[in-house]
């Protein structure tokens, strides 16, 4: 119970973080602050994980679960692909890489086929 605070504090500082990132002024049809938001959260979480018991653990779930994880859900992705890749499980990590991209893919699809479904009002 006691790693629920860290982890909700740090998330309000993430999805603060990824708002204040939208409001910069970027320009185009690109999504550069998603792009941005992706790069920032995965280095930060590489950080955070090559600190790995350095820290002590309310401050490795503040900052790994919760601020990155209100940042953006890729770093998570990022560092578990880097994982299973790191550690020699090849296989695995193409595998995870492939299915999280077309999987998510997929699920944004689907989902925007059932919201269409709900008749507006």
């Amino acid at each position: 119970m006691s790693g629920f605070l860290p982890v909700a504090f740090g998330g309000a500082v993430g999805a603060c973080g990824r708002y204040a990132v939208s409001l910069l002024p970027w320009t185009g049809s690109f999504p550069l602050a998603t792009l941005f938001t992706n790069f920032l959260g995965a280095l930060l979480i590489g950080f955070i994980a090559g600190l790995s018991g350095r820290l002590p653990e309310q401050w490795t779930l503040f900052w790994k679960t919760g601020v990155c994880g209100g940042f953006t859900t890729f770093s998570t992705f990022s560092l578990e692909s880097m994982t299973l890749l790191r550690d020699g499980r090849y296989a695995a990590g193409a595998l995870y890489i492939l299915l999280s991209v077309l999987l998510c893919l997929g699920g944004v699809f689907l989902g925007q086929r059932m919201s269409q479904m709900i008749p507006r009002t």
